[in-house]
């Protein structure tokens, strides 16, 4: 028998954290807990790929119409520019982004005991 833990907050600041516990229960936990730390070795490398290969695609736009992501952010929300289909891409690709991000804090927020 051996648990995952992971910090999980509804508020913004550390303090205010609150750990949650998976307990999961084998007959043979020496064995099965390496396989579930590489399990989630994969998935944080997974995840921090896609993250290089979000980057790079922001990147692209970012050098194709000369403007930085976060410029591009401000500006595409409130309608100053036109909504063509990359633009929707790229809106996309920074959603992405931050999803990823999300996922790679809360894998790396685990701790097996």
């Amino acid at each position: 028998l051996f648990a995952i833990i992971a910090p999980v907050s509804n508020f913004t600041g550390k303090e205010n954290e609150m750990l949650q516990q998976i307990t999961i229960q084998t007959t043979d936990a020496e064995r099965l807990k390496p396989l579930i730390q590489s399990a989630i070795r994969f998935q944080l490398e997974d995840v921090e790929h896609g993250i290089q290969l979000t980057k790079e695609r922001l990147a692209a736009f970012e050098k194709k119409y000369d403007i930085s992501t976060a410029e591009f952010e401000r500006r595409f929300h409130p309608g100053d520019l036109e909504e063509t289909l990359e633009f929707i891409e790229w809106e996309g690709e920074i959603e992405t982004l931050q999803l990823l991000e999300e996922k790679k804090s809360v894998i790396q927020s685990a701790h097996i005991r």
